[in-house]
């Protein structure tokens, strides 16, 4: 208690999401991406009609539906009787269908990465390595298709596996797949590689990784004898019985995002403009409702310099929403890899946080893809025309 009433300044960390639920979001915006590129022509270089196909997948279509015959059985394992599965009884019970699965729209993605992806389901896997390689080769694909400068690094990971799994050929499951996993450590292979081919080695290898010998590890052994102090009281200034901004954020969030159909919810949600009404309106629903007192959401509203930026803030921008607002800058462009990732980036902050502040264009981690920020990347006309849009989506949830 008298270390952390110091106010001391907190390390950048966020709390990692369980494996489970990210495993769940990466095969949705594995679903996302497949569904924008309309499934291109069948794997290239790997099949001849002089030899039998070396994998199971000819087409991207035949990835796409079974990753979503998988979500699919996962939603619909999702029991309704189960309290934290109950608030989410109307998403469930729609993605239950299979029908559902067929044509998923931005609102859909959105509402399977953030509604549905943490529920408890009864189709599990217990399998922990197998699942922590399922992410690595998920996030591989979705750097290929995204054409992410992340993908040499996690191709690498992938080779290092392979490597250490040719050394156990000793075991049968695993002399089974080895024409496999040399292939795999190659640079021939990797050379045209494509997501189907990824998707066969993910289902190949992913049961065989367990079997990679670990590094001996020495248990060292301790004896402590817990010593008691003495009493003392400790002030904690970070405990007050006044406004708590953050509890009340945290309260805002939530109902806000349980009321996203409401009309002016729905309009900050789909960067449309605000007016003085909607306003209104927004302050009354959060009042009526209890979530918060006028003096919390004063304080809130000034330390966002507005209401509409503080709403906007909580429930950030739907995805289909953000890249319409870079519509223009994008459309009619051939981009870099270097410009797509950047471009991607800027989506993910306008989806996750509603409006981006322009000098966050030259912080991490718009300065890992290069480090001069968007000056390095785009001429100075685009990067003034992309600031210009980011203001654009900022005045939206504001009012004159």
């Amino acid at each position: 208690l008298e270390y952390f009433s110091q106010n001391l300044e907190p390390a950048e960390n966020s709390a990692a999401l369980p494996l489970g639920r990210r495993l769940f979001m990466a095969r949705v915006e594995l679903l996302r991406e497949l569904d924008e590129r309309k499934f291109p022509l069948p794997l290239r270089g790997r099949l001849s009609a002089a030899a039998p196909p070396v994998y199971p997948y000819r087409t991207e279509k035949e990835v796409r539906q079974e990753t979503a015959d998988l979500l699919h059985a996962q939603v619909a394992g999702m029991s309704l009787d189960n309290f934290i599965v109950r608030p989410q009884r109307r998403l469930v019970e729609k993605y239950a269908k299979p029908e559902a699965w067929n044509a998923l729209n931005g609102e859909g993605f959105d509402e399977l990465a953030r509604d549905l992806s943490g529920l408890p389901t009864q189709v599990m896997d217990d399998d922990e390595d197998a699942k922590r390689f399922d992410l690595l080769m998920l996030g591989l694909e979705l750097a290929l298709l995204r054409n992410r400068v992340g993908f040499d690094r996690l191709r690498n990971v992938v080779r290092k596996i392979a490597e250490r799994l040719e050394q156990a050929t000793n075991i049968p499951m695993v002399r089974d797949q080895v024409t496999l996993i040399q292939e795999a450590q190659t640079d021939a292979w990797w050379e045209d590689v494509t997501v189907p081919m990824l998707e066969d080695l993910r289902k190949r290898l992913r049961s065989l990784v367990k079997l990679i010998e670990r590094a001996e590890r020495r248990t060292v052994f301790t004896d402590f004898e817990d010593a008691l102090g003495g009493e003392f009281t400790v002030d904690l200034p970070g405990i007050s019985t006044g406004v708590n901004v953050e509890r009340f954020r945290a309260k805002a969030r939530d109902f806000l995002r349980a009321h996203e159909d409401h009309l002016s919810v729905h309009k900050l949600r789909m960067n449309e403009p605000l007016t003085l009404q909607d306003l209104s309106e927004l302050e009354r629903i959060l009042l009526e409702a209890g979530v918060g007192s006028e003096a919390e959401l004063t304080r809130a509203t000034q330390e966002s310099a507005g209401l509409g930026l503080f709403m906007r803030s909580l429930v950030g921008l739907d995805r289909e929403a953000a890249k319409r607002a870079l519509g223009l800058f994008v459309s009619g462009r051939a981009w870099s890899a270097n410009q797509v990732e950047f471009i991607n980036l800027v989506v993910d902050h306008l989806t996750e946080n509603g409006v981006m502040d322009p000098r966050l264009l030259y912080e991490s981690p718009f300065t890992d893809v290069n480090t001069q920020g968007p000056e390095g990347v785009f001429t100075g006309a685009q990067v003034d025309e992309l600031i210009r849009l980011l203001f654009q989506v900022r005045d939206h949830a504001t009012v004159a």
